[in-house]
């Protein structure tokens, strides 16, 4: 029987060992790690939500109201108000019917996707979508299909060789919105076009894209005008809304199906109910005259570090594990956080730093970042993230 040491030593041969590396300090535009200050452009806080005095009020209204624990799941004493009123809010603010929180965006994906599916139906999700999706697709049992990057011509393909041969079948079209390595988005209307052609339903992860886009924060799809054409919202509350958890904002047949099969809604103790009354006031945040400030905010700072850039994420491939852990560690030593991504969390051979930006970061640091993008200093040891 192998040991776990001898795996070990072959991710760490490959270039592809992680390890924990704990902030000594508040999230932030600017954290503490290791004894050292750095500006932080590696978290998902788009909007600077995850410290917002507001949130924090709320957070601790949530605990003198409803306390800190739910103690049960929810189809057993665990639904308590707060919950409800986040999932009246969140189908409100999107448009649908009715809506469903779960603990996180892998138990959003991993119970709503094989509540939807199963043998016999088929998933068709492009290339890169977030592991989440992928494994929620494999769990389902139902066909498999993956589609290139963005190519709606190879979707509609092979949306009609199913359908031709599964014509009753459900067949499930999964995207994000906004990639969350690549940072670039969907051709969504192409796409909702595509699925309404031959009757496949469509969900849309929006988990980074929620708060960056629309007139009320609530992802490209409200941007674009096509809310009310897509079955399934999917939706992350731990990155723009600043807190934590997942939801899936839909119709209300839909939500009854998913509570009674999506089995990490079903065998999970409920979200605490303070976080939950936590993340409604985020959500009403975000549709706020506050929420737009924030989104302008933050335009005006990806506009700084690269003009007309399509998200708050911005990639800078350099191929190698090796380059990429050199370069993260070389603006480290700057006091620049910006994490090296590899394998299994992007393709091989496409390594990378991913810059993520924030309506909080002071422009005086974008402004040193991009002068340290254009002249690298030499690296002097080895750093390591995803």
């Amino acid at each position: 029987m192998r040991s776990p040491r001898s795996e070990l030593e072959a991710i760490t041969a490959a270039g592809l060992h992680r390890r924990l590396r704990t902030l000594e300090s508040a999230t932030g535009p600017k954290v503490l790690r290791e004894g050292r200050e750095l500006w932080n452009f590696a978290s998902n806080d788009y909007l600077g939500l995850a410290s917002h005095p507001a949130i924090r009020a709320a957070f601790h209204e949530g605990l003198d109201l409803w306390g800190h624990g739910a103690a049960a799941s929810r189809l057993i004493t665990g639904t308590l108000p707060p919950h409800e009123a986040l999932e009246e809010t969140i189908a409100k603010a999107k448009g649908t019917d009715a809506a469903l929180s779960f603990s996180s965006g892998h138990a959003a994906a991993t119970g709503s996707i094989p509540a939807i599916v199963g043998s016999g139906d088929h998933v068709v999700i492009d290339k890169l979508a977030h592991a989440c999706l992928i494994d929620g697709a494999r769990l389902s049992g139902a066909s498999l299909r993956v589609f290139p990057h963005n190519d709606v011509e190879k979707l509609s393909r092979l949306l009609s060789r199913i359908r031709g041969v599964s014509p009753a079948s459900r067949i499930l079209v999964i995207t994000e919105s906004v990639f969350s390595m690549d940072g670039d988005l969907a051709p969504l209307r192409e796409i909702v076009e595509t699925c309404e052609q031959h009757e496949a339903l469509l969900l849309v992860d929006e988990a980074h894209g929620l708060g960056v886009f629309g007139p009320g924060g609530m992802g490209l799809a409200e941007e674009m005008g096509l809310q009310s054409r897509i079955d399934f919202h999917m939706g992350t509350l731990g990155k723009a809304a600043g807190l934590a958890g997942a939801y899936i904002a839909c119709s209300a047949d839909w939500r009854e199906l998913l509570i009674n099969r999506a089995r990490s809604f079903i065998f999970s103790t409920a979200p605490p109910p303070a976080l939950a009354h936590a993340a409604r006031a985020a959500i009403d945040l975000l549709r706020s005259p506050q929420g737009t400030a924030l989104r302008s905010q933050l335009r005006e700072r990806m506009d700084r570090l690269r003009p007309g850039h399509s998200s708050p994420i911005f990639p800078w491939i350099l191929g190698t594990n090796e380059a990429a852990l050199e370069a993260s560690a070389s603006l480290e030593n700057q006091g620049f956080l910006v994490p090296a991504i590899r394998y299994p969390t992007v393709p091989r051979g496409t390594a990378r730093l991913r810059i993520s930006l924030g309506a909080t970061h002071p422009l005086e640091a974008i402004d040193a970042l991009r002068v340290l993008l254009e002249n690298p200093p030499p690296a002097t040891r080895p750093s390591e993230a995803r």
